[in-house]
């Protein structure tokens, strides 16, 4: 009997990127020891689009797994009985829009996603902490957060974290004349 568990296998064909196409919510405990299950089943979620670039795929999943990292870290997801949701769908054939929304603020640390500007090169040279955010800025199209209800007496509720990536297939990358997805 094999202990060892083993990584989950796609079980879809993969087929081509279309407008609404959406995957349904995952839900995880706000653990960072869970980080790798969101990387296996994005990665899975991923294998659905056909002609997806491998880079790209590694870097939504990245950026997926630093967006989680911080709802763990700066959130009630982290707390006990804590949790995360991933959301993933595409609002145009050419656009992959990926989100994580944490349980809310916390009591002790009530901050918004936001990178910290006010840094200097010497600060960020000696920071160990911090980059999350600055690098989902450098890699998607588009980012940004929001509170998951807009009304003032739900402030805290959970605050959804969001990364939008244009497509491109394998044959962008290689240079050939293939149609861009």
């Amino acid at each position: 009997m094999n202990i060892v568990p083993r990584p989950r296998a796609p079980f879809h064909t993969p087929t081509p990127p279309f407008a609404g196409r959406r995957w349904a919510s995952r839900a995880y405990p706000g653990d960072l020891a869970q980080a790798s299950w969101v990387r296996e089943d994005l990665r899975a979620d991923l294998y659905r689009i056909e002609g997806l670039c491998s880079d790209l795929t590694d870097t939504v999943i990245l950026c997926a797994s630093e967006m989680f990292s911080n709802a763990c870290d700066h959130s009630r997801s982290g707390q006990l009985d804590g949790r995360a949701i991933r959301n993933l769908f595409m609002p145009d054939a050419h656009t992959l829009y990926v989100g994580i929304i944490d349980d809310g603020a916390r009591t002790d640390a009530p901050t918004f996603p936001h990178i910290p500007h006010q840094r200097t090169v010497t600060d960020w040279e000696e920071a160990e902490r911090g980059r999350g955010l600055l690098l989902i800025d450098h890699l998607a199209t588009r980012w940004g957060s929001r509170a998951v209800v807009d009304f003032p007496f739900c402030a805290g509720l959970g605050t959804l974290v969001w990364a939008e990536f244009t497509l491109t297939t394998a044959a962008d990358t290689t240079g050939s004349t293939g149609a861009q997805v």
